[in-house]
């Protein structure tokens, strides 16, 4: 049986989107999937009357009907034995995902973008910073609108590589999602141009150039250590900025990237670099950010 997976769900559009890559998730890899919708608890003190006692009555049944929600729109998608509805109480909703994830012993959180993200892009929000600063296990965050024309199946995972501390164990773990998920890898590297560079600097140009013939090379050497998993493509980006950078890339219709969380950040937690914050925000397909527990 492989790691069970807990999507995040709330009735709109981002309950939507999570629901859709969750389910091509567990169809690739056949895990069970966890649907929770965190609800708000009472207030440790009383208040008058039976107030408080209402309010938890009225946000539970709120939770219960999202949950009827979500398994409408998975019906027939995912088999109802590998299924199962968690309401559960937090005042933070990225903090309540990790508790049912830590006590439903999952291996992937999903969710979806905040609302006010562009179409097609992610926006952090406050469910996502609280999974992207404490996580224990990886997070999946799909695009704004991704449940309005999902993909058949995925067809290949990215992973956002450069060498630095721990480099290579968060590029095997990279490699176990692809394995878990049947799918190929990409190896991409990202260079990011200074703005004026030429003006700025003698020699701009060559100074690109140099980056870019050591980029191929790590990335060359990485591909070598990826093995069973077919033919591993390299690929150097160059703009000015994050963006423009992944928009020189071709991107499949079933893509995934994985960013590694910062070096920095806790054991054994996600934590999101400013590098990868901006590469989260500026992808065109879901992302994964990977817990730092793999990088040390």
């Amino acid at each position: 049986m492989t790691e069970r997976v807990v999507a995040g769900y709330v009735p709109d559009e981002r309950g939507d989107d999570a629901l859709a890559l969750a389910g091509l998730v567990v169809a690739a890899d056949r895990s069970p999937l966890t649907v929770a919708n965190v609800y708000p608890p009472s207030w440790p003190t009383p208040g008058p009357g039976r107030v408080d006692a209402e309010w938890l009555r009225f946000v539970k049944e709120q939770s219960r009907e999202a949950l009827d929600l979500a398994a409408g729109r998975l019906a027939g998608r995912v088999p109802k034995s590998r299924l199962r509805y968690v309401t559960h109480p937090n005042r933070g909703s990225g903090r309540g995902l990790i508790e049912v994830a830590e006590e439903s012993d999952a291996g992937l959180i999903v969710i979806g973008s905040a609302p006010r993200g562009r179409p097609g892009r992610i926006a952090i929000g406050s469910t996502a910073d609280q999974l992207l600063h404490g996580a224990p296990v990886p997070v999946l965050m799909a695009p704004r609108g991704y449940a309005e024309d999902p993909p058949e199946r995925f067809d290949r995972l990215t992973v956002a590589y450069w060498p630095r501390r721990g480099a290579e164990l968060g590029l095997a773990a990279a490699v176990e999602v692809a394995r878990r998920l049947e799918i190929p890898v990409r190896l991409l590297t990202l260079l990011v141009r200074p703005a004026g560079l030429g003006v700025r600097l003698r020699g701009g140009e060559d100074f690109m150039h140099l980056q870019h013939e050591y980029a191929v090379r790590d990335l060359n050497l990485a591909a070598q250590r990826v093995t069973g998993l077919g033919q591993v493509v390299t690929e150097a980006a160059e703009g000015a900025g994050v963006d423009k950078a992944l928009r020189h890339c071709d991107w499949l219709p079933g893509e995934i990237l994985v960013c590694m969380s910062s070096a920095e950040g806790p054991l054994r937690k996600v934590f999101l670099g400013s590098v990868s914050g901006k590469i989260v925000r500026a992808a065109p397909c879901p992302v994964v950010v990977l817990p730092s527990a793999t990088l040390k």
